[in-house]
């Protein structure tokens, strides 16, 4: 038997309409390799092959990084599916790194892979992709009118801070939009929702993202329909997107609470971002959370680092640091250079993340599926100076949001025991 799912996502027809993005991890996986050259060369792309379990990554006894085995079992399904090509086909492999893909076994088993296939539902797709998941992520959305939807999965628990896209996910479409403008809004949206996630501050060798039309819905012959409909389209991905990101979160190895952080006042995206992930990525700051203690001094020393140690060409006054607030659960703990606090606001504070809290700590991981609620742990940076607060600009600015988990024993126990 196979010790490993595959999936097979397939449409009826070629698509020249498709994109995708990838891991900047300089040593990607083979199936990475693959999906480059096929974004770069490919006329059309009609199939996904997707295995668990192993990802291809530099795996021994072989030279090319795993590009040949991925290569072969895309050429195995064109063949199987009588395509005209094994250009045609996408691969994906998440999993043990180093492994070797059992190639054999797995073109043995698309035969049977090729008997599941259906129309109904992309739940099976969903659940086929999961590793050490909690659950099936799936998001849709149809268009105003009902003419056209998305619906995307995606998979991804631990080694998760994506610089590109996620870790897997596929988003189907069947509003006919150019190829060249479906990449644009790809790499886009991935840079505001997907790159601004961290579980535990890993990225993948094997992150993918692609996004493909059925091209079975074309766009209005009327400009101002056809505006209007890729504007709504832009929208839906992103929300869709940002969805994703946030359940890929909330089902983190371990997770027992989803941090966000909202930063605003600061003019460059990248530095927003490196403060956010400053504190979502703190061990100190993940465990204070994760064991309700309001250890805020954690959370500004963390900002505090990364300023003097990776921002620190950022001139003090382009952040206004004197003017900085931080606030925890809408309640001010740092202000004008000082922290805001008192034993009312920390029992305020601690009672706040335990109410956010996932599941009971008596709870068996493996026990954990969906989440009960979906409440997060909120968190406010705010550079913007004094003078500016309170007007209708500042009240709409969303800032850079950067969503993280906090770090549990059993995080341990699941990456510690990950290969037996």
């Amino acid at each position: 038997m196979l010790p490993m799912n595959l999936t097979l996502i397939h449409l009826d027809k070629p698509s020249t309409s498709f994109a995708a993005v990838f891991t900047s991890n300089r040593f990607p996986g083979g199936p990475i390799l693959v999906g480059k050259d096929r974004v770069k060369e490919s006329l059309a792309i009609q199939s996904i092959i997707v295995n668990n379990k192993i990802s291809n990554v530099c795996p021994g006894g072989i030279d090319d990084r795993g590009y040949g085995d991925s290569d072969s079992i895309c050429a195995a399904v064109a063949q199987a599916l009588q395509l005209p090509s094994k250009t045609a086909v996408i691969p994906s492999s998440t999993g043990i790194i180093g492994w070797k893909l059992p190639v054999q076994a797995i073109t043995n088993a698309i035969p049977q892979l090729l008997q599941t296939l259906q129309k109904d539902s992309v739940l099976p797709a969903a659940l086929g992709i999961t590793t050490t998941d909690r659950y099936p992520k799936v998001r849709s959305y149809r268009s105003k009118d009902g003419s056209w939807s998305i619906v995307g999965i995606a998979k991804g628990a631990g080694m998760i801070e994506p610089n590109m896209a996620t870790m897997l996910s596929y988003i189907l479409t069947d509003l006919d939009l150019p190829r060249a403008e479906l990449q644009e809004l790809l790499r886009s949206t991935s840079s505001s929702t997907f790159n601004c996630i961290s579980v535990d501050g890993d990225q993948s060798t094997s992150d993918t993202a692609v996004l493909i039309s059925s091209q079975q819905v074309p766009l209005s012959s009327s400009a101002t329909v056809a505006d209007a409909t890729r504007q709504e389209f832009r929208a839906a991905l992103d929300h869709l997107c940002l969805e994703l990101a946030e359940d890929i979160v909330r089902n983190g190895e371990g997770t027992q609470h989803v941090i966000k952080v909202q930063v605003k006042g600061v003019a460059d995206v990248l530095a927003a971002r490196k403060l956010g992930k400053a504190i979502v990525n703190s061990n100190l700051v993940k465990c204070a959370i994760s064991g309700c203690d309001p250890n805020v001094g954690r959370i500004v020393g963390a900002l505090g680092s990364c300023l003097g140690n990776y921002l620190c060409n950022v001139q003090d006054a382009d952040l206004n640091l004197q003017e900085m607030t931080v606030s925890l659960g809408g309640r001010d703990i740092f202000r004008h250079g000082a922290f805001n606090l008192d034993p009312t606001a920390e029992a305020f504070l601690s009672e706040y993340m335990f109410d956010c809290q996932l599941f009971p700590k008596t709870m068996p991981e493996h026990d954990r599926n969906y989440p009960p609620h979906f409440k997060s742990v909120d968190l406010v940076v705010d550079f913007t100076p004094a003078e500016k607060r309170g007007s209708v600009a500042h009240a709409d600015d969303r800032g850079v949001l950067i969503i993280g988990s906090d770090l549990t024993e059993e995080y341990v126990q699941v990456n510690a025991d990950y290969r037996s």
